[in-house]
């Protein structure tokens, strides 16, 4: 009889014993199994589900523009003022739903090429006013002229083109002209062969932006859809801040660092940024990006939102700007099973600079340069409610699934076996007395 209690009490103890170490064992060997099955399906190569949905996105994207509206083109003009702007804002569109092109697999560094085709569709539902809406902002062919030509005659020139086409320093534009093109009564009148259409994302619709580079997660699933290069240059980089519930799925939030944006003094991966020594206070003013060489010479400044992150001589000549992280800072939320971007906000302003110019009649009273914004955008998308769905029955619920198992198991066993070892001892010590 004792020998039967002591016997079934040690079964016991071995059964769970076995059942811990069997969790135990399932959590590895179970996590690779699972990733081995999702790897087969999140890499981007024809075939996989990854890719039907990656090279045609069934995401909505949104591209939202505020414009910085100014209130007081007379008094900067005439007495080098404080820029006073008011920010008006959303206008909304649909961007990034054709199909990308040129998709080209490269098996040597796991890479995927491609050109992404633009277009855009204004969307009147979210937006606050139409395409047609009026706006004061800085004469984006004069200040670039200004800037291009700095030889005094060519200058006394272009003056004259300026004067006899009523051009000023600042023009009315509607969010259409301002965003898409428009024909420049100045550009118009000089006679060597020069682009007249101007507009901030001139030419857009049937254009296609890239080539991007990204990897194909062949040899490292979490570098899936990652960007290796834009047009063959490094691409700007996040660093992790926290995790986030997405519609009930955990996803690691990365944000842009105010170190991107740092002067090559703090930072000197920025050094091909700094292109003068003037205007950047000799490298040391921050928070601005000089991209006037991706954009034939024209002097074109990138920020963040209201000079989020920038030093104080930046913002300094321009009033009504109030920069806010939450607002205004770029984030991807990445899920770490698949590497797959869940949801992001693009955000980024375009800013362009004007100097005092002797010789152009509209620019000879400014005693100071200017970085004047023109406008900020918000380019978002957030993974849909059905895809969310399929994405935790698919991933999400299969890994929290073998983890309860997992832990049940674990548990389990480690209770029966503490339970009957114990009985076995007491059993042990009352048959010695």
């Amino acid at each position: 009889m004792g020998c039967d209690r002591n016997c079934g009490l040690i079964a016991g103890a071995v059964i769970g014993a076995v059942l811990a170490v069997f969790g135990g064992i399932l959590m590895p060997v179970g996590d690779l199994l699972i990733q081995k099955t999702i790897k087969k399906q999140v890499v981007l190569e024809e075939g996989t589900i990854a890719f039907k949905n990656w090279v045609k996105t069934g995401t909505e994207v949104y591209r939202q523009f505020w414009i910085f509206d100014v209130q007081n083109p007379q008094e900067v003009m005439m007495n080098s003022s404080n820029i006073q702007v008011k920010q008006r804002g959303p206008y909304t569109y649909r961007v990034r739903f054709l199909a990308k092109e040129n998709v080209t697999q490269d098996p040597e560094d796991n890479t995927v090429s491609f050109l992404q085709p633009n277009g855009a569709i204004f969307e009147p539902s979210l937006s606050v006013g139409t395409e047609a809406d009026n706006f004061t902002v800085l004469n984006l062919a004069v200040a670039a002229a200004s800037h291009i030509h700095q030889n005094p005659f060519v200058q006394v020139v272009l003056n004259s083109f300026i004067k006899k086409s009523k051009s000023s320093m600042f023009q009315v534009r509607t969010l259409r002209e301002l965003l898409w093109g428009y024909r420049d009564p100045f550009l118009s009148l000089v006679p060597h062969a020069v682009t007249t259409t101007v507009g901030l994302f001139y030419p857009y619709n049937n254009t296609a932006d890239g080539v991007y580079k990204v990897f194909n997660g062949k040899d490292n699933i979490s570098k899936v859809a990652i960007i290796d290069t834009y047009k063959g240059k490094r691409s700007i980089y996040a660093v992790f801040e926290s995790d986030v519930n997405l519609k009930g799925i955990p996803v690691y939030r990365f944000v842009l660092p105010s170190k991107a944006f740092a002067s090559p003094v703090e930072n000197p991966d920025n050094y091909c940024f700094c292109t003068e020594k003037i205007i950047s206070k000799n490298c040391t003013s921050y928070g601005v990006l000089d991209i006037s060489k991706c954009k034939e010479g024209r002097p074109v400044y990138i920020s963040l939102p209201h000079f989020l992150y920038a030093s104080p001589d930046v913002s300094e000549p321009i009033d009504g700007l109030n920069p806010n992280e939450e607002e205004h800072r770029t984030y991807l939320d990445i899920e770490p099973i698949t590497g797959f971007t869940l949801q992001f906000a693009k955000r980024l302003q375009v800013n362009l600079l004007v100097k005092p110019s002797k010789k152009i009649q509209v620019l000879k009273n400014l005693k100071r340069n200017y970085i004047v914004p023109i406008l900020w955008l918000n380019e978002t998308g957030t993974i849909g409610d059905e895809k969310a769905n399929m994405f935790r029955s698919q991933v999400t619920g299969k890994i929290n699934l073998l983890g309860l198992i997992e832990m049940i198991l674990l548990s389990v066993g480690v209770v029966m076996f503490v339970a009957f070892m114990i009985s076995y001892c007491a059993c042990r010590s009352k048959t010695i007395k």
